[in-house]
């Protein structure tokens, strides 16, 4: 599944990853979220969106009230993907189905867009644009394209084959400030404009759980955390405490820290 399964939001929160274990004290405790959950994200606003072993997508507040459920889970199999960039417009992507399927914050279905009839066959990342619509990767036509909710192109990349030696197969799609992401673990990072236009390339390979903050790139592998600005050409790097490696997933945000357990997802918050 596509919801990160690390995914590193806040870079101040970086500073204080260290192998050092009495760095660990900067986290207390808040509370815990119970349930068996095979995924979970965060919005902007520190509402929590679980999808439990049926496939149910549940939505609470920072404090851990419920706020709303999809139960919608009988027409498209499993949840590859969610995109909670706009809290009032989330996206669910199924990919064995290449649909999409958009929500309000009540997480009542908006729309469908059923990818397969627009000719688009093989998507394997979705992303939501900075005007509301759905940024996918055509791996078919090696194209960057921007959709509508009717599916219907509104731009796109020059064919990846003009343009590079071998054709990335992207797993995140990040719009950030007028740029949009491209990560292949295997390739790196591919930066393009708003319009399809290619910018960059960095060769930062291995990374897990790819994100951007701004300006700033963070993703991570099995003991450490990065964080990189391009332009810097410093990459910065925080070992993963030990207490934390063992979560199933972990997600930080601006002021709290998620872990994912068996049965429960932990909240920390720091300072």
């Amino acid at each position: 599944m596509k919801i990160v399964h690390l995914v590193i939001l806040a870079g101040s929160l970086l500073f204080s990853i260290h192998s050092n274990a009495q760095e660990d004290s900067v986290f207390l405790f808040k509370r815990s979220l119970q349930g068996s959950f095979t995924d979970f994200t965060v919005d902007n606003l520190g509402n929590v969106y679980m999808i439990n072993q049926n496939g149910q997508l549940k939505k609470t507040g920072p404090a851990g009230d419920s706020l709303a459920i999809y139960n919608d889970i009988t027409h498209y199999g499993k949840i590859s993907y969610v995109d909670v960039t706009n809290p009032m417009k989330v996206l669910l992507y199924y990919q064995d189905f290449g649909t999409v399927v958009i929500l309000d914050r009540f997480l009542t279905r908006i729309s469908t867009i059923d990818l397969r009839k627009q000719n688009l066959f093989q998507v394997k990342a979705i992303g939501l644009s900075y005007d509301n619509n759905v940024w996918v990767f055509d791996e078919l036509d090696s194209k960057l394209k921007r959709v509508d909710e009717g599916g219907r192109t509104l731009d796109q990349s020059t064919d990846f084959k003009l343009l590079f030696d071998s054709i990335p197969q992207p797993e995140f799609i990040v719009d950030q400030n007028k740029l949009v992401y491209l990560y292949d673990e295997t390739k790196g990072v591919y930066i393009f404009d708003y319009y399809g236009g290619f910018k960059n390339r960095i060769r930062f390979m291995g990374w897990s759980d790819f994100t951007v903050i701004g300006n700033t790139m963070f993703g991570r592998d099995t003991s450490t955390v990065y964080k990189y600005e391009p332009g810097t050409l410093h990459l910065d790097r925080y070992v993963i405490p030990k207490w934390m490696s063992n979560a199933r997933k972990i997600k930080i945000t601006p002021g709290y820290l998620y872990l994912l357990r068996d049965a429960a997802i932990e909240v920390y918050s720091y300072r």
